[in-house]
Order: C-alpha cells, then structure tokens, then sequence
C-alpha cells in the first residue's frame, strides 16, 4: 500500500523529468551555429546531433575541421553555405555514413578532388551552387550511390561529361557559360536519354560560340562533324575498356596458368620421383636373378633325373625285349643327335674328368655283381 502510494505522487515528476529530457534531446539533435563567426568547426558540440548548420561564418574546412567531423557519424544533414571555403580535399566527410542532405553553396571553391565525397553512400541532395568551379571530374560523383538532387548553379563550368549517377533525378546546371562544342555533345545525348529533369532549362543557356547562344544545352544543334567524332570517341572507348579487361583477363589467366603450372610442376616432380625409385628397385631385382639364375639352374639340373623304379624297369625291358628294332632305328637315325645333346647336357657339368659319374648307383649293389 504505501509502494503505490509512492508511486502514485512520484509519477507526475517522473513524467516532468521524461518531457525535459525529450525537449532537450531534441536541442541537442538540431544544432543553429549561423553567423557565431566561427573559424573553425566547433567540438563541443554533442555527438548525437543529426542537423547541423554553420552556414555564413569562416570556416575554411581544413583538415582540423576534418577531423572535428568525424566525431559527427549521426549526422543526417550539414549545412555550410556562405563560408570560406575554397578546396573541398579526399576524405572530408568519410565518416558521415549517415548524411543525406550536404549543402555547401556559396563559398569560394575551385577545386573538388577526386576522394572527396567518399563515405556518402546516403547522401541523397549536393548543393554546390554560387562557387567557383572550372572544371569537374564527373568520377567525382562515383561514391554518391543515392545521390537524387544534384546543384551546380552559377559556377564557371563550360563543359561537362555525363556524370555516372544512375538514380539522380534534378540536375541544375543554369548561371554556368556552357561552351556548345563537340565536347558537350555527350552530355547532351545524356540528358535527352536519361530520366534526369534538367532544372530551369529555359535559362541554361549556350555561351559560346555566338550562333547558339540562344540555344539551350539540351536543343543545341551539333554539327555532323560532331556527331562523327562523338561516334568515333565512342569506339576508341569502347576499345580502350575491352583492351582493359582482355588485360585483366588475360593477366589473372597468367597468373592461374603460373600456380598451375607451379602445382602442376610440384606433381611430376613428385611422379618422377616415385618412378626412379621404381626403376631402381626393378633393376636391381633383375640384377639379383641375373646373377642367381646359374646356380639355381645347376641345382635344378642335379635334381632333374630320378633313379627307375622296379615296375618303370620291368616295363623298359619289355619294351626293349618286345621291338629290339626300334632301340637300333632310334640308334641309327639319332646318333647325332645324341651326341650333340650329350655334348651340351655334360657342357653344364662342372670339373668333368671324363668319367659319368651317377650318383643315385647303389654301392651295394655294385659289391654283389662283382
């Protein structure tokens, strides 16, 4: 009882205390730094604002400025329009992951390197407008995958290539002296393909040369010595990219032909290996029996004749006693041939002495026929 009794009185001042908190979490997301004079970027601003405008003071957007961004990453929209700045360098809002809107007209810029809006992958709206840019690389705009709203207003750009901005949808371009020659045919062609809305077309007008001044960049007519060249700068592009990835191409192929070619080396080493040892011990082992056979052959020659059993010399005598003419033929007919086979059967025979020497004769027997 006394808990609910508790809360019930601390509840209005609870309440009191979410609303301030709320109020002044909404002063800190949005941040009006105008015309404070700043030099420089201040850091004691909290890190958890989203809109952040510094427009008409001094700061020159230099590298301590730089750095003081990057503790900014919630940024959504940053407005710095009427300030010093004259060179916006690489990396200047690398850290703005969340930016959307980036307003930086009216100061005093010439040049844009090539980095410099690399991070932006949510910027959505650039205003550039009211500076003093010559000329503009479009591979500047590259990192600017969402970009919509594009503002080049009252610059000193003469001529520009068709930007790769596939999802811009507002392209400002008045108050610049466009130079209608063959090098703004492309962007012309450009336009007049594309989905882009080009902003106050009426009044963006051909400065030179003086017979189209009256012309708008986007009707001015182009002569066919243009179109021809527009064509043939075309092909040698088209060219100069398949020579590019031909290179590439052929280049990671050598360099897959090379590992290969290292694995594919490392294997036959590997096989010629296993086939020299192989060779080696098939030579080896026919060196063995080359030298072993002779003497495995005597000793099987030794063993070849057996002596006759009583049945196989009863029935020899038989034979012998049965066709007496046929010991005589075979005599007869074969004697050469005998001897010859004598010959080479004794040839084997190891210090003969003249003498047949039978081993498996009996000595018994010998003694009881004398």
């Amino acid at each position: 009882m006394k808990v609910t009794c508790f809360m019930t009185l601390f509840w209005p001042f609870s309440m009191l205390l979410f609303f301030d908190k709320s109020q002044t979490s909404e002063t800190e997301v949005k941040r009006n730094l105008t015309r404070r004079n700043y030099s420089l970027i201040p850091d004691s601003i909290s890190n958890n604002v989203t809109i952040l405008d510094l427009s008409y003071n001094q700061i020159t957007l230099k590298a301590s400025d730089i750095m003081v961004l990057q503790m900014y990453s919630l940024l959504t929209e940053l407005y710095l329009m009427e300030n010093n700045i004259t060179v916006i360098y690489n990396n200047s809002f690398s850290n703005l992951s969340n930016l959307q809107i980036l307003n930086i007209c009216g100061n005093a810029i010439s040049i844009i390197e090539q980095d410099s809006f690399v991070g932006l992958n949510e910027v959505k709206e650039l205003y550039l407008c009211q500076n003093k840019i010559l000329h503009l690389n479009p591979n500047v705009f590259v990192p600017l995958n969402n970009l919509k709203v594009l503002n080049l207003q009252g610059n000193l750009i003469s001529h520009f290539a068709a930007p790769q901005l596939f999802h811009l949808e507002l392209l400002t371009l008045d108050g610049n002296p466009w130079n209608c020659n063959c090098s703004l045919l492309e962007l012309q062609n450009w336009l007049n393909k594309s989905h882009v809305t080009l902003e106050n077309e009426n009044i963006t007008m051909c400065s030179y040369p003086d017979d189209l001044k009256h012309y708008s960049i986007k009707s001015a007519p182009f002569s066919t010595e243009c179109h021809s060249k527009f064509i043939t700068t075309i092909s040698e592009d088209l060219y100069v990219d398949f020579q590019s990835i031909r290179n590439s191409t052929s280049n990671s192929s050598l360099n897959n032909l090379t590992q290969n070619s290292e694995h594919e080396a490392l294997g036959k080493s590997w096989a010629l290996l296993v086939g020299v040892v192989i060779t080696v011990l098939l030579t080896s082992l026919l060196i063995f029996i080359a030298v072993k056979c002779p003497v495995w052959y005597n000793i099987l020659l030794s063993y070849n004749h057996h002596r006759l059993e009583e049945h196989e010399a009863e029935i020899y005598e038989n034979d012998l006693t049965r066709n007496p003419s046929s010991l005589s033929q075979i005599t007869d007919t074969n004697s050469e041939d005998t001897t010859v086979i004598f010959e080479q059967f004794h040839s084997f025979v190891v210090d003969d002495d003249g003498f047949i020497e039978d081993r498996y004769i009996d000595i018994n027997e010998v003694h009881e026929d004398k």
